[in-house]
């Protein structure tokens, strides 16, 4: 977990203090710092290239905003697109299409013949999605995407690699999708696997790479495939607490480049990094608009509730708290932070060690910067939030917060109910 500088008991991010962000934009508010954006994406380049050629796509899915997006393709960075939303916002900020790999799951044809017609290039899913694609279009290069038997995750919802799970071909398919890939006039030249999001040791990352490596030998032995890229998927650990041990990605990037280089014919590996490359770029503010004691719990009430960020009530996780304006104070008691939502789930934080807090008070969120306002929802009828980039003590809103009218939008009521 990132740690922050203290200004007088003031929390300072991005150059300048979290308060005056918050009086600038009002809360909550989504605060992005570019050059922690960037550090992250470089760190994780410049690891693995030091051992094997490295194509990083970042996992757009943890963060899809423009003035994301258009760092990272600043930056050289290639993109993992699930849907053909995300390829077409991708490519609204520059990215073009040699630098998109599309990889969905349970693809229908129209979406499948949307990608291959942007000229991306697609992971394939499924032995279903295999033939459909074929029926559209041939001739073009193809990954696919195989479930390794192993999984790793920070929770069950987030584990993809496991046996029987709805992500890739099985391995006892995999020799015959590769085969089939070929008499269907496609061009297979990649194998990939992504095993879950979030997991804390690299022990799996690597037994999925060693599967990896064994099938393309197979797929090589088979069918005379010279496969040309391994992609590892993504799922590279961030610490959400204090004093959590970061994973160790030089070891990981070196012991997967062992595999590769040493055990098989391919030179060059994809990693598809989200959670890593955002995550800690990012804090969400909030301001308490009330305290409640109950006699067995304290509450906080903010003005973000799961409908801001989900992901603790989703996936029970963590996200460090603290009050940006009290940063020096010493705690005096334990509180829930809690949000606006009708939900008795709505809990940003639990059970958290904090200064006694007051109604006006500014409540920091810390690495929210994937799945946080890419999950966002207007449940409660509650718009969405605003997005502020911060460099070096200048502020930029990169996206507005939505409206009532925007709630409104798209909704039609029948003329005979008026």
């Amino acid at each position: 977990m990132r740690e922050f500088d203290n200004d007088s008991g003031h929390m300072i991010f991005g150059g300048m203090r979290a308060e005056a962000i918050a009086d600038e934009f009002g809360t909550p508010v989504y605060v992005t710092d570019e050059n922690i954006l960037r550090e992250s994406y470089r760190n994780v380049y410049d690891t693995f290239s030091k051992y094997i050629d490295t194509k990083i796509q970042y996992a757009c899915k943890a963060n899809s905003s423009l003035a994301i997006l258009k760092i990272l393709e600043q930056e050289g960075s290639c993109i993992d697109a699930v849907s053909v939303g995300e390829v077409l916002t991708c490519m609204k900020v520059g990215f073009s299409a040699s630098r998109i790999s599309y990889t969905g799951n349970n693809v229908s044809d129209a979406e499948l013949k949307a990608v291959s017609d942007l000229g991306v290039g697609i992971t394939i899913d499924s032995l279903s999605e295999l033939e459909r694609l074929a029926k559209i279009r041939t001739n073009i290069p193809v990954s696919i995407r195989i479930t390794p038997g192993i999984g790793s995750g920070h929770c069950g919802k987030v584990v993809t690699g496991s046996e029987g799970s709805k992500f890739g071909i099985p391995l006892d398919d995999v020799i015959y999708a590769y085969g089939r890939a070929l008499e269907l006039g496609l061009e297979p030249i990649g194998i990939h696997s992504h095993i879950g999001s979030g997991g804390k040791d690299i022990e799996p990352l690597i037994g999925s790479v060693s599967v990896l490596a064994e099938t393309a030998n197979d797929i090589k032995d088979a069918h005379g495939i010279d496969l040309k890229i391994i992609n590892m998927g993504g799922g590279i650990y961030v610490p959400y607490r204090p004093n959590e041990e970061e994973m160790d990605i030089e070891e990981l990037a070196s012991s997967v480049a062992d595999i590769i280089l040493n055990e098989t014919s391919v030179r060059s590996l994809a990693v598809e990094p989200g959670r890593y490359v955002v995550c800690d770029s990012t804090i969400l503010l909030t301001r308490c608009v009330d305290v409640k004691r109950t006699g067995t719990k304290n509450y906080i009430g903010v003005d973000a509730g799961f409908n801001t960020l989900i992901r603790p009530a989703f996936y029970d996780s963590y996200h460090y708290a603290a009050i940006a304006n009290k940063f020096n104070k010493a705690c005096e008691g334990k509180y829930d932070i809690v949000g606006p939502i009708c939900e008795t789930g709505d809990h940003l934080a639990r059970d958290r060690a904090l200064p006694a807090p007051e109604e006006g008070d500014l409540v920091a969120i810390y690495s929210c910067g994937a799945y946080g306002y890419a999950m966002s929802n207007t449940y409660n009828s509650r718009p969405r939030c605003r997005e502020v980039l911060v460099n070096n003590g200048r502020t930029e809103l990169i996206r507005d917060n939505e409206n009532f009218e925007d709630l409104w939008r798209y909704q039609k009521i029948p003329n005979r109910l008026l």
